[in-house]
C-alpha cells in the first residue's frame, strides 16, 4: 500500500517518466491543464480533538501551503454538531509536481514545523486525531479549475457528494453524462459547484467526488429540487447511454470551520 507522504513522490516520478516518453502530448495539454485536488479526511472522538485539527490548520498549515501558492484551501466538518465529527480539508494543486513537492518543502520550512510541532509530535496519550485518510482526484475537463462560492449568496451549506460505480467504464460514462449538461445545470439552478473530480488514487474507487454549496438548507434543497425538474437532466436521465452508471451515492452536508479560505 502507497503511504500519504509516498504517493506524491510516485506521481512526481510518474510525471516525469511522461515528460521524458511523451513530450508532443505534454505540450499540447499544457494550454489548460486539469487541477488535482487532495481530500482528507480527519475521524475524530472528541471536541477537543476536532479544535487540534482545525487549529493544525488554521495556524499551521494553511500559511504553510499559502506560501507554496497553494490555495484556497477548504476546511468543513458536518452541519451538526458531534463528538464524532470528521474534519474535510479540499487542497487544490496545479499540478501534480506542484502536489508532489509539499512534504520536501513543508519539511524545510521552519516556520511550519515549528508551528506545526504539537500537532504532528502527538503523544500516544493525547493523540490529536483518531486516524485521516487522503484520496487524490483530477478535475473535470468539464470544469478544470475550482471556482470559490458566489460571495453575494454567502453560503453556509456545503454538500460533499461521491457517486460510485461499478466498474471504471461506467464511472467515465457519469463524467461524461455531468459534462453533457449536469454541471450547466446545476450552475444555472444555484447550486453554486466549487469543484468535480475524478478519483485516481483514494477511497471507494471507482468513483467521482464534488461539491456544491447554497445559502441555507431550504435554499440547498430548492436548487436540488429546480435540478431535478430541468428539462436537461431529465433527458439524460432518460439517456439508455447513461443507464446503471452509478451504483451508490454518499451524501454529507457541511459547514466551513474557522479555519476555511472557501
Amino acid at each position: 500500500m502507497i503511504t500519504r507522504l509516498a504517493l506524491p513522490a510516485v506521481l512526481a516520478l510518474t510525471c516525469l517518466f511522461t515528460l521524458l516518453v511523451s513530450p508532443i502530448r505534454v505540450i499540447a495539454a499544457d494550454a489548460e491543464k486539469p487541477q488535482y485536488y487532495e481530500l482528507l479526511v480527519y475521524t475524530t472522538s472528541s471536541a477537543d480533538q476536532q479544535q487540534r485539527v482545525n487549529d493544525y490548520w488554521q495556524n499551521a498549515a494553511i500559511p504553510a501551503y499559502n506560501r507554496l501558492g497553494i490555495n484556497p484551501i477548504g476546511v468543513f466538518t458536518e452541519l451538526t454538531n458531534s463528538i464524532t465529527n470528521s474534519i474535510y480539508v479540499f487542497i487544490p494543486c496545479d499540478s501534480l509536481e506542484q502536489f508532489g513537492a509539499i512534504p520536501a518543502k513543508l519539511a524545510a520550512d521552519t516556520v511550519y514545523q515549528q508551528a506545526a510541532a504539537e500537532f504532528l509530535n502527538a503523544p500516544k496519550a493525547t493523540p490529536a486525531y483518531d486516524r485521516f485518510e487522503s484520496s487524490l482526484l483530477v478535475a473535470f475537463d468539464g470544469m478544470k479549475h475550482m471556482v470559490l462560492p458566489p460571495a453575494d449568496k454567502k453560503p453556509n451549506v456545503f454538500e460533499l457528494r461521491t457517486y460510485l460505480s461499478s466498474s471504471e467504464g461506467k464511472g467515465l460514462n457519469k463524467i461524461q453524462m455531468f459534462q453533457s449538461g449536469e454541471i450547466d445545470v446545476m450552475k444555472q439552478v444555484g447550486l453554486a459547484p466549487i469543484f468535480y473530480g475524478r478519483t485516481i488514487a483514494g477511497l471507494h474507487m471507482p468513483c467521482l467526488v464534488y461539491m456544491t454549496c447554497g445559502e441555507d438548507m431550504e435554499a440547498h434543497k430548492k436548487h436540488w429540487q429546480g435540478f431535478g425538474s430541468a428539462p436537461v437532466w431529465k433527458q439524460l436521465q432518460a439517456d439508455p447511454q447513461y443507464k446503471d452508471n452509478m451504483i451508490k451515492a454518499i451524501r454529507l452536508i457541511l459547514k466551513r470551520t474557522s479555519a476555511s479560505q472557501i
